[in-house]
């Protein structure tokens, strides 16, 4: 029985193993293609293992204007964060709690909008833009990126409180709590993990966006994914530049990621109306 399980256990690993792999070899090769040149990076055989050159850096660094686009992804990225995970905390909250006509339609249709690909929208928001004159600032990504956001977070959010213990907010509101005391005071600190898994979504989209980024902005507003598209010209794509560029583009996401989702609401509710 014991060997039973302890095979069961290293296939188990296996395929962890097999999964992680996969998953990793692309950024694998993102990461050594950015120490070569773009003819070393169509050699055949590969090479696995290339001498760590950093001149592709160094030129994504300094030939670029690398610090402006920088500032504007983080600022368009940190901005979206927080006006989308304030509007659709009282938003998911409004939906989770109170009955009102229409709100199983409008939780479905969170959903559905954000299944709407932002290539369709790009367009019709190019054209709104321009006529409100939102081209080519910060504000009009901002705006791109809450409308891209936003339906989803509503919706996850909204679930993360449906699983908080109402009694909790009926002995708050017997105690005389308002119901922004109620929401700010008890259901936020309880979804924490939520708000946590939301915000990494938000940071990610924002951050990585490229197709609304490129539409939208223009020199000196450019994010990071927009100013990938200067390393492609009619002399050919420099892609040790472009894998360079993207290295540095996933950092931040990466930190993000494993910074942010570490909980779960069902870890943090679970004794909530114990003892």
């Amino acid at each position: 029985m014991k060997t039973r399980s302890a095979l069961w256990t290293m296939l188990r690993l296996l395929v962890v193993l097999l999964i992680a792999i996969v998953v990793l070899f692309p950024v694998y090769i993102m990461v050594i293609t950015s120490f070569k040149t773009s003819s070393q990076a169509f050699d055949m055989p590969p090479e696995f293992l290339p001498a760590p050159a950093l001149f592709n850096y160094h030129a994504v660094l300094t030939e670029l204007n690398f610090t402006r686009y920088l500032y504007n992804s983080l600022v368009i990225s940190l901005v979206t964060t927080a006006v989308s995970i304030l509007v659709c905390i009282m938003s998911g909250y409004a939906l989770a709690r109170f009955n009102f006509r229409g709100a199983g339609l409008l939780s479905m249709g969170t959903v559905l909008i954000r299944m709407v690909p932002p290539v369709v929208v790009a367009v019709p928001m190019y054209v709104l833009w321009t006529k409100f004159g939102l081209t080519g600032g910060l504000s009009g990504l901002v705006l791109a990126y809450l409308g891209l956001t936003i339906p989803l977070n509503v919706w996850m959010l909204s679930i993360f409180i449906k699983e908080i213990p109402f009694e909790l907010e009926e002995a708050a509101a017997i105690d005389g709590c308002s119901y922004m005391r109620i929401l700010w005071g008890i259901v936020v600190p309880l979804i924490k993990p939520g708000i946590s898994v939301t915000s990494v979504f938000t940071f990610r989209t924002a951050w990585n966006e490229f197709l609304l980024a490129i539409i939208l902005s223009n020199r000196s507003t450019r994010t990071l994914p927009a100013a990938v598209s200067l390393m492609i010209s009619d002399l050919g794509i420099n892609w040790g530049q472009i894998m360079a560029m993207a290295a540095i583009i996933a950092i931040p996401a990466f930190i993000v990621t494993f910074a942010c989702s570490k909980n779960l609401i069902t870890g943090m509710t679970a004794g909530a109306v114990k003892g």
